[in-house]
């Protein structure tokens, strides 16, 4: 990706003060976008990010998708781990640029994306699912954030066949069974590599931090990420009448010598 001037392939993000952005790959010619018409932005390889645009009567700026702008483009069909999560699971997984990092349960895509945006270009992400429709789904939504060059997606059953990777720095599991993959995330991460587990209740909270501990994990410990929205009016700010009160819980190892 250039970092200063547009080039044909990309994706972009087409931003109008007050409305979310959304994203439009950035081709010659005329491209139709779902819903809303056709556009050509040809006169904007080449260019510099931010520049503006007029169309349908809307002014635009056509700046760089933010990760937050690729995870809303994505179309839902299982349960996506939510932006809140996949943040701090990049986090606790020290995910960072350049880094090798595998996943299990590709779902529709989210924590994907959350992965790819992390590594950067010069890193990969293997992300690996049993079912071939959520494969399908998630390489689509992949594509769709423009991210697909750095994500490789592969049907296995990990927890019957094990991640077949070595020396990686992260290994994410978003799985309902988790426990029977940590044996073999253990033996491919390098040492000194994290694994990170988001389970949605107590019960597989506990055999996961159990199977954790039992594999040699170091430094195995447990959060719950809460995210409370705020009505912010002046003189009249406070908590926001509706919360999400629950979506998962999260646990994270360090394989250690």
């Amino acid at each position: 990706m250039s970092e200063t001037h547009w080039t044909e392939g990309e994706i972009v993000a087409l931003k109008a003060r007050g409305e979310r952005a959304f994203l439009v790959p950035l081709a010659r010619g005329p491209t139709r976008i779902h819903d809303r018409g056709v556009i050509d932005l040809s006169g904007q390889i080449g260019r510099s990010p931010g520049e503006t645009i007029e169309w349908l009567g809307t002014r635009y700026q056509v700046v760089r998708p933010s990760p937050a702008d690729r995870l809303a483009a994505i179309k839902r069909g299982a349960q996506i781990v939510t932006p809140k999560d996949a943040a701090q699971l990049v986090f606790l997984a020290a995910v960072t640029p350049g880094a090798r990092v595998a996943e299990a349960g590709s779902g529709s895509g989210a924590l994907t994306i959350a992965l790819a945006c992390a590594v950067g270009p010069e890193g990969h992400v293997t992300s690996f699912d049993r079912r071939v429709d959520f494969l399908e789904a998630a390489r689509a939504n992949v594509v769709r954030a423009g991210l697909e060059s750095r994500v490789t997606f592969r049907e296995r059953d990990v927890a019957q066949e094990g991640i077949d990777l070595t020396h990686l720095d992260s290994v994410v599991l978003d799985l309902p069974n988790p426990w029977d993959v940590l044996a073999s995330a253990h033996l491919a991460l390098a040492v000194g590599g994290y694994a990170a587990t988001y389970t949605p209740t107590y019960n597989q909270l506990e055999r996961a931090v159990g199977a954790f501990r039992s594999v040699g994990f170091d430094e195995v410990r447990a959060v719950e990420v809460i995210e409370r929205g705020l009505s912010v009016n002046e003189g009249a700010t406070r908590p926001a009448f509706e919360m999400l009160g629950h979506t998962g819980f999260l646990a994270v190892g360090r394989r250690v010598g």
